[in-house]
């Protein structure tokens, strides 16, 4: 059986040239990064305003066991399937963080028939976007502690700074840490710590704005910290949102790839779903949608988390509204779902599936509930019995919803064909506009609460550690109809990674309160999640290696 990269390299990718002429771009539109990668500039971007859009399709997810599902690679192979049935088709996804593809899930470029290529690039450094974020990021934070320790002419009170710094690599031994030591000329002492690139505000911001100028402003907006007297210290106070756009310019372009059978894919932008918004850049979508019929997007995660965001926060800023939404779910999720240890899902067990499809319920409501027509791809697992398939077929019926098997794992666009024509058809009708599950009116507890009821199914909320008392102070200082992000486990449905299935008589713990006022939402941190995750016990770094011509392998 080949690897993804094996498959990867097997197949002869096209110049991105010739992927570029499938949407009539020209090439001077294109910045090229090799052969086989360009962005495209912001200039062409805005001759396209006047274009009509195409259908946007959401794909995301049931609660995933720790490895993921394959919501990726479904993404990919919709795409794929699309072109066949000769739609004009382009998938937008995210760009891959180092952190997991050294730490636990390997690559994220999809997998096997259906992914983007090249898929070494892709996974690895790519066209820089994530460092440029990381050294924006950064920039800012050497430019609050030289404030200081320059005279502090802004008064403000080091222990108020919450502006950290940012690595692309899971690191716990640095989640916490002291800065400043040595001597006078070292900066100030003060505790600190450093958070994953991708969480970071500048992540959020990238994937948001709309063009150079909102991506300026919104930087400006950064709280960084406090002054004697409550009020808040930006960005523009400390006059570095300039130079940090200048650092983000070219970022902010879409990165243009292909899948493996030549369909058209932007790989732009990579927020994390569980500790921010979970979509690929605003840029990029919007672009898509001029350039082609059908535009297959996803959210990070299951609905709870990714979908959920991105309809509350992502749909309500750049005013996008999904025609139909694909469920992803595995028979082997479901079986994690009802209690099976990761290391018998592959075993055919129609009785710990039994126990761990109200886990599918729970996400179909979900969707439904944001008024959409909704579509199960159930990803096939060599190991899926005709049995335990016909079961899940079965739940997702009893609740209206429309499942089918999905192979484009094993067989590229031709194994999504049954997908892609159920999408077509739900696609067919009038589009109705999706419904918010709260008005931005509301005070943030409320907006919390509504979210861990319905969302989560939890019987309320608990806030602790003085999340409270937060809240009340950023809606005193204005901050109120921003809408909310919360970070948690992607793991279950609670707060909690080890609860599964669709628990019933829990609440959810909010223990902290971070202000993204650039972005646009406040995040509110639940239960243990990490914004800085450490590395496994046995990394996929230990697996990844080069041989002396440059080859790679380990990566997936």
């Amino acid at each position: 059986m080949l690897t993804d990269l094996e498959i990867a390299h097997s197949v002869k990718m096209k110049p991105v040239s010739e992927i570029a002429e499938k949407l009539a771009i020209p090439q001077e539109a294109l910045n090229f990064y090799g052969n086989n990668i360009a962005k495209i500039n912001r200039d062409y971007l805005k001759t396209l305003a006047d274009k009509p859009d195409g259908k946007l399709i959401l794909v995301t997810a049931t609660t995933p066991t720790p490895a993921g599902e394959g919501k990726t690679t479904v993404t990919v192979g919709l795409g794929q399937a699309l072109a066949l049935r000769n739609k004009k088709a382009m998938v937008c996804i995210r760009e891959p963080s180092l952190g997991p593809c050294f730490g636990i899930k390997g690559g994220a470029a999809g997998g096997g028939y259906s992914q983007v290529v090249p898929m070494e690039q892709i996974n690895l450094h790519f066209t820089g976007d994530i460092h440029a974020i990381g050294t924006a990021h950064n920039l800012l934070a050497a430019m609050v502690d030289n404030h200081i320790h320059q005279g502090n002419a802004l008064g403000i009170v080091p222990k108020t700074i919450r502006w950290r710094r940012v690595l692309d690599i899971n690191e716990r031994a640095l989640r916490s840490i002291v800065i400043g030591l040595g001597g006078k000329a070292d900066g100030v002492t003060r505790q600190s710590g450093f958070d994953i690139t991708v969480s970071s505000e500048v992540m959020a911001i990238l994937c948001l704005a709309t063009d150079l100028r909102d991506l300026k402003e919104r930087l400006g907006r950064i709280v960084v910290g406090e002054r004697r007297d409550g009020s808040f210290v930006t960005a523009a106070d400390l006059k570095a949102h300039g130079s940090m756009a200048v650092l983000l310019k070219d970022a902010l372009d879409p990165n243009l790839v292909q899948t493996l059978e030549g369909v058209p894919a932007f790989v732009h932008g990579g927020p994390f779903a569980n500790i921010a918004h979970g979509t690929n850049t605003v840029v990029a979508t919007k672009a898509a949608l001029k350039l082609a019929d059908i535009v297959i997007t996803e959210a990070g995660f299951g609905s709870d988390l990714g979908a959920e965001k991105f309809f509350n926060i992502v749909s309500r800023q750049a005013g996008l509204n999904p025609a139909a939404v694909v469920l992803v779910t595995t028979v082997r999720s479901l079986k994690y779902q009802g209690g099976a240890p990761m290391n018998v899902l592959g075993t055919p067990d129609t009785e710990v599936l039994q126990k761990g499809l109200g886990n599918l319920e729970a996400h179909l409501e979900n969707i439904t509930g944001f008024g959409l027509p909704v579509v199960v791809a159930i990803n096939r697992f060599g190991s899926d019995s005709e049995e335990e398939l016909a079961l899940v077929k079965k739940a997702a019926a009893s609740f209206g919803a429309k499942a089918v098997v999905s192979e484009v794992f094993a067989r590229g666009g031709e194994g999504g064909l049954e997908l892609a024509d159920a999408i077509l058809e739900a696609v067919s009708g009038e589009q109705k506009p999706f419904k918010p599950r709260y008005d931005l009116g509301m005070s943030f507890k409320e907006k919390i609460e509504i979210l861990a009821k319905t969302v989560y199914g939890a019987d309320g909320v608990d806030f602790v550690d003085g999340a409270e008392k937060e809240l009340a102070a950023l809606e005193a200082a204005g901050y109120r109809n921003l809408p909310v992000c919360i970070a948690k486990t992607p793991l279950s449905l609670t707060d909690d990674p080890v609860k599964k299935g669709r628990p019933k008589g829990f609440r959810i713990s909010i223990r902290e309160i971070r202000l993204s006022a650039g972005a646009g939402f406040i995040v509110a941190i639940s239960g243990q999640i990490m914004i800085m995750p450490g590395l496994p016990k046995v990394p996929a770094a230990e697996r990844i290696d080069i041989d002396d011509e440059g080859n790679i392998s380990g990566l997936f």
